[in-house]
């Protein structure tokens, strides 16, 4: 692997952006007492699994009323990790039974994550004005090399790829499940403070792979005009958050944790 140092890079404002707000929404998550959703969370994306082994998940959008959560979306099935879930580094008490996420484990997180940006390949989407989106180039990179400085980020080359770690790291592959995907924030690497190494990343909601027929390797893949919709309705105001977990699970904290 070539050093930082081998290419230029250009910190990419567009990251920034990105960092910059889920920075400020993890100051105003962080709760006093025990945890629960916090209280200016006003959508929140459920996905829901039947065991910690499955690499099936059922996606519902919610939005916080004054008489309680109101599901905006309609339940769709998704696809997971081939290997299922393990829990994640994302807002929620950080635990680690019975699995915790690894890079390359072919599990997805599972845990509460912040939102943050939109990708993708085409001229523009539809989307809340203030939801960022990156229309991604050649030179558009996410790192996935737990050893670089620049783990789990997305980085922006000034020149065009050439060696085969700058290739492998390009975000525009010409795969289509890939030409549109939502960051969701596990184990998150600020301006300040890195990812953790092997803790897994570049984790996204994207297209899922043949009809829904392939799992993936961790990320949450949907049917691609329930993935537009779902970006769609994306408010940043209202602190969109993605909890993941199995059923079993998720009853087990929905009391607690005061979830939909």
């Amino acid at each position: 692997m070539p050093s930082q140092s081998a290419f230029n890079i250009k910190h990419s404002t567009f990251e920034g952006n990105i960092q910059r707000i889920l920075l400020a929404f993890t100051l105003l998550l962080l709760p006093a007492t025990a945890w629960e959703i916090p209280k200016n969370c006003d959508q929140l994306i459920v996905g829901t699994a039947k065991s910690w082994d499955s690499s099936y998940v059922s996606v519902t959008l919610y939005e916080r009323t004054r008489s309680g959560w109101k599901a905006a979306t309609k339940p769709v099935t998704g696809r997971l990790g081939k290997n299922g879930l393990a829990w994640g580094r994302g807002i929620h008490p950080f635990t680690t039974s019975p699995h915790l996420k690894k890079e390359g484990d072919g599990r997805a997180p599972a845990g509460v994550f912040q939102i943050g940006g939109a990708y993708g390949v085409h001229k523009s989407i539809k989307k809340h004005r203030s939801l960022p989106y990156r229309r991604v180039t050649t030179r558009d990179l996410w790192v996935e090399d737990s050893t670089s400085s620049m783990y789990n980020r997305h980085i922006l080359l000034d020149h065009e790829p050439s060696s085969e770690w700058e290739k492998k790291a390009q975000m525009r592959q010409n795969d289509y499940p890939h030409s549109l995907k939502l960051y969701i924030g596990h184990n998150t690497a600020y301006a300040n403070q890195a990812a953790k190494p092997n803790g897994g990343s570049a984790i996204f909601f994207h297209i899922w792979r043949n009809g829904g027929a392939s799992a993936t390797a961790g990320c949450t893949t949907l049917p691609e005009a329930n993935l537009r919709d779902l970006i769609s309705k994306i408010d940043p105001s209202k602190n969109p958050l993605y909890l993941l977990l199995p059923q079993a699970e998720y009853v087990k904290l929905r009391a607690e944790w005061k979830l939909p």
